[in-house]
């Protein structure tokens, strides 16, 4: 299965570099035009020469044959063809490769339409980013996490962060029921969603910060358990309102899939 799996990956990226070789216009990359050309896009050795490669490395490559491609290859390919923001992310997928410049769409800069999505939505939702600061949320959102999300934030202070809030914010053991397995569940969860960036300066200081701060957490980080990020039923013990259960929903928007959008529907 997995050899069947290698071979269609070079099959897609032969395929893959064929067209995108093909499409794109000699004299956009200082070749000669010229009317000796069979077709109008770039040669094979031009590709090699862009990438930085031998001729006949390159063109094993775009033969689906075992060429070993690096990811250093693939981002000089990817720039100096200039492709799109998700065709660098196909690109290296089909090549099984982890892009240098990390996921596509990693800032967490969330789209205005996704925030202004949030206030119509009739149930809490909120929108997190990749190391869970919470982006947006909605009214509903902040009546349900109450003297957290609804308490103003100064400048200087760090972005409200799921993660803080549950392991360090002496509310969240209240809030929370059956604060300890919530709190478990959601270490496993956040290992599972940041397992390509490990390696990430950013998400590396808020582990550290709260393995530091938390001995909870850096018994659960400890664990390495891993756990997809699923929908379910989540109880809260609130101060005005009593025991509430939701089911919650977690949505991942198109073209920014390190985003994180939540809904809690009541149960």
């Amino acid at each position: 299965m997995k050899n069947d799996l290698t071979r269609a990956r070079r099959r897609e990226l032969a395929a893959f570099l064929q067209a995108v070789r093909k499409r794109s216009r000699p004299a956009d990359f200082g070749f000669p035009a010229g009317a000796r050309r069979r077709t109008a896009g770039l040669r094979r050795e031009e590709m090699a020469q862009i990438v930085g490669i031998s001729t006949t490395w390159y063109t094993w490559i775009e033969q689906g044959r075992e060429a070993n491609v690096s990811a250093d290859a693939l981002d000089r390919l990817a720039g100096n063809l200039r492709l799109t923001r998700s065709e660098r992310a196909y690109l290296f997928e089909i090549a099984d490769r982890r892009d240098p410049l990390g996921p596509p769409g990693e800032s967490d800069e969330a789209p205005l339409p996704l925030i202004e999505l949030l206030a119509d939505i009739g149930v809490p939702a909120y929108l997190m980013g990749r190391t869970w600061d919470m982006l947006g949320w909605n009214a509903a959102a902040a009546e349900l996490f109450t003297g957290w999300l609804d308490v103003p934030r100064g400048a200087d202070e760090a972005p409200a962060n799921l993660l803080r809030f549950v392991f360090l914010d002496p509310r969240a053991r209240s809030l929370l029921f059956d604060w300890e397995v919530r709190a478990r569940r959601v270490t496993a969860e956040f290992r599972a969603d940041c397992r390509n960036s490990l390696d990430d300066p950013a998400l590396m200081r808020l582990v550290d910060e709260l393995a530091a701060a938390s001995a909870d957490f850096a018994r659960f980080w400890k664990r390495h358990d891993v756990l997809e990020r699923q929908g379910g039923e989540r109880r809260f013990l609130h101060p005005l309102r009593g025991h509430l259960r939701y089911l919650q929903a977690t949505l991942r928007p198109d073209e920014h899939e390190h985003l994180k959008l939540v809904m809690l529907r009541p149960a």
